[in-house]
């Protein structure tokens, strides 16, 4: 904890401005963040509790819903507490080996959650397009080597990452102005040469995001196909049903972080505040929706929930 609470005085340390040219409205700027990460952990304990609870729920799509829900708790807990201390109690310190962590994990935690939504969209595809062998082909110990899998990829993701940011030569100035080290904030502030870091993201960037979009993409053209083969009216709206949840966790995931890496690599001419919000609603907005979607849309969790509150 001594690395995000230094103060700005000392030389090793960096400044994170919080939201910059709002920094009067930060106390106002808290109450969102901290309800929606309220909110974000409610939802996202509830869920594995429950899961694990019921022997009913002890089915891949619930498994596999409960590594979303940790991915999510990962993904908020890295920015908010230290977001929260700069809002409330004007700690903006941080230092390098802090960044760094900061950088790592959230790195680790995005690309297992990009990971767990591949693996869920190849669950629906099993679901309606080979139903007769769903439960034989995602068994329980196969999900368990596929979030195994995620996290080892998340890890492999980030290992680069801390050898890469300790070399960078900062400059003189060390504000960062962000709610969080990122990446390519910290570059920003770096006067070496970033073409390899820069490659580097570009790359991930590719390989993670494109290659994940592009099987999510193929599963669902796969289901599409199957669907539009089904005569029966009820059954069409079934396998609707159980893909348009997935699709909405999707829409909020990617959309968010796309609009949020293009408006750091292209957009020059938005506002920075502009930058920092939108980083922010990536790691805020879809962990706090993902367990309110599915426990609106996914009829036995939902049940399995209000039964478990009420006996409480």
């Amino acid at each position: 904890m001594a690395a995000f609470n230094l103060t700005p005085s000392d030389t090793s340390t960096f400044t994170l401005t919080g939201i910059p040219g709002l920094e009067d409205a930060h106390v106002w700027i808290s109450i969102p963040f901290t309800t929606c990460y309220i909110i974000c952990l409610l939802g996202n304990v509830s869920i594995p509790l429950v899961v694990f609870k019921e022997q009913t729920l002890h089915q891949p799509i619930y498994l596999l819903l409960c590594m979303l829900a940790l991915t999510d708790i990962s993904m908020s807990t890295c920015i908010v507490p230290k977001a929260l201390c700069i809002f409330w109690f004007n700690l903006k310190g941080i230092t390098l080996s802090g960044c760094i962590t900061q950088i790592t994990f959230l790195t680790t935690a995005s690309a297992m959650h990009s990971a767990v939504l591949v693996t869920m969209a190849f669950d629906r595809y099993v679901a309606i397009c080979n139903p007769l062998r769903y439960t034989s082909i995602l068994t329980q110990p196969r999900i368990a080597v596929l979030g195994l899998v995620s996290l080892i990829r998340g890890i492999v993701c980030a290992l680069p990452v801390p050898p890469m940011l300790s070399r960078l030569q900062i400059c003189a100035n060390r504000i960062i102005p962000h709610t969080y080290c990122e990446g390519i904030a910290l570059a920003k502030i770096s006067c070496g040469d970033l073409t390899f870091y820069r490659l580097y993201g570009l790359v991930v960037t590719l390989i993670i995001d494109g290659l994940d979009l592009t099987l999510i993409a193929l599963s669902y053209c796969l289901i599409i196909r199957a669907v539009l083969r089904i005569s029966s009216k009820k059954a069409y709206q079934k396998a609707l049903n159980t893909c348009s949840t997935h699709i909405c966790v999707i829409l909020m995931s990617y959309t968010s972080y796309l609009f949020s890496t293009v408006a750091h690599r292209f957009g020059q001419g938005i506002a920075p505040h502009v930058h920092v919000i939108l980083a922010n609603i990536y790691v805020l907005v879809p962990p706090m929706l993902n367990p309110i979607v599915y426990g609106i849309k996914t009829k036995e969790l939902r049940e399995k929930m209000r039964k478990n509150i009420l006996r409480r």
